[in-house]
């Protein structure tokens, strides 16, 4: 990202940019950067757009051949092509060729370091990453948000609202909003507000549910999972999910047991810092036999249903009637 605003306030740039990641919010803010930054608002001359999986890379390099008109470069936008995850060699083998009257800017969800697209793409310009970002950028950006709304906010009320968004910027983006109309009148913005408006992401939800789960509260576990399915979300999914936040807890106390600070902790198990400490907590109503066993449970469902011997509705509720009751043998067979 710094080397885009290096390009950017230098005015010297290169042939290609390649934005790819899961944090589609900055990849989205990066791709506005750079076209306001080469292009004039009002020039549709020098601007094309190419998107999803049937572009013709013929077309985009006889595009890329063309001068631009009465202007300083020619800008070829390029999303969701797939060309990153396949090979495209004819693309491949251009783009160092490219004339620098031209910039051929990809957005992709991701890449193949491997393939020739990439290693094409890497020596004639830049390739930036954009994941997951870590709780102290995110508390930054959302205080600089708040400052400029001239509003103030607590950690541990801060701390409640990332809790429930997430570390997902276009979440986080659009929770805010919302947090600050509602807040118009107050400068302090309080725990009351963020519960008031901020919504549940499914992954909150799927933490609450394994909550009540390890309290052997299986009428509020099936609660959680019926909402879940009133919002269209497919029962598979959140077997997924389930499955995923029972490894998460299994590896956080066998890192714990280990004596792992919480940052590696986070790091080794795919989760923000602060979302580490609460996850203990959870993970102490479970031995690790129980989750090792609610695993290989959650995988045997999930193979009944891809082979056909059992609806995935219906799998998931027995999963959550099974580790909601008040038994200490965990074992569906």
């Amino acid at each position: 990202m710094k080397s885009i605003d290096e390009d950017i306030k230098s005015g010297q740039f290169q042939n290609v940019y390649v934005l790819y990641g899961s944090e589609d919010y900055l990849k989205q803010q990066y791709k506005q950067k750079l076209k306001q930054a080469l292009i004039s608002p009002d020039d549709t001359m020098n601007f094309a757009v190419r998107e999803g999986a049937h572009i013709n890379p013929l077309e985009l390099i006889d595009l890329a051949e063309t001068m631009p008109f009465f202007a300083d470069r020619r800008l070829i936008l390029v999303e969701n092509s797939g060309f990153f995850e396949s090979s495209c060699e004819d693309l491949a083998a251009y783009l160092p060729q490219m004339p620098a009257t031209t910039v051929m800017l990809f957005v992709e969800p991701k890449v193949d370091k491997r393939g020739k697209m990439y290693k094409a793409a890497s020596k004639t310009g830049r390739v930036i990453e954009f994941g997951e970002q870590k709780e102290e950028l995110l508390t930054r950006w959302i205080l600089g948000r708040l400052k400029k709304e001239q509003k103030k906010i607590t950690q541990p009320v801060l701390q409640l609202f990332l809790s429930k968004t997430g570390t997902d910027m276009n979440v986080i983006d659009r929770e805010l909003e919302k947090l600050l109309c509602y807040t118009l009148e107050k400068e302090v913005i309080e725990q009351g507000d963020v519960q008031a408006v901020c919504t549940e992401q499914v992954s909150n939800q799927i933490f609450e549910m394994i909550g009540a789960l390890g309290r052997r509260d299986r009428r509020q576990a099936l609660s959680l999972y019926y909402d879940l399915l009133a919002l269209k979300e497919p029962p598979m999914r959140i077997l997924y999910l389930i499955s995923r936040q029972f490894r998460i807890l299994l590896d956080l106390k066998t890192m714990n047991r280990a004596g792992l600070d919480a940052k590696t902790m986070a790091s080794k198990a795919g989760i923000p810092p602060f979302a580490v400490k609460r996850s203990l907590g959870q993970a102490a109503a479970f031995t690790e036999a129980e989750l090792r066993m609610a695993l290989s449970d959650s995988a045997g469902l999930e193979t009944d249903c891809k082979t056909g011997k059992m609806a995935d509705r219906i799998a998931v509720e027995m999963l959550i009637i099974q580790y909601g009751s008040r038994q200490t043998e965990y074992s569906r067979r």
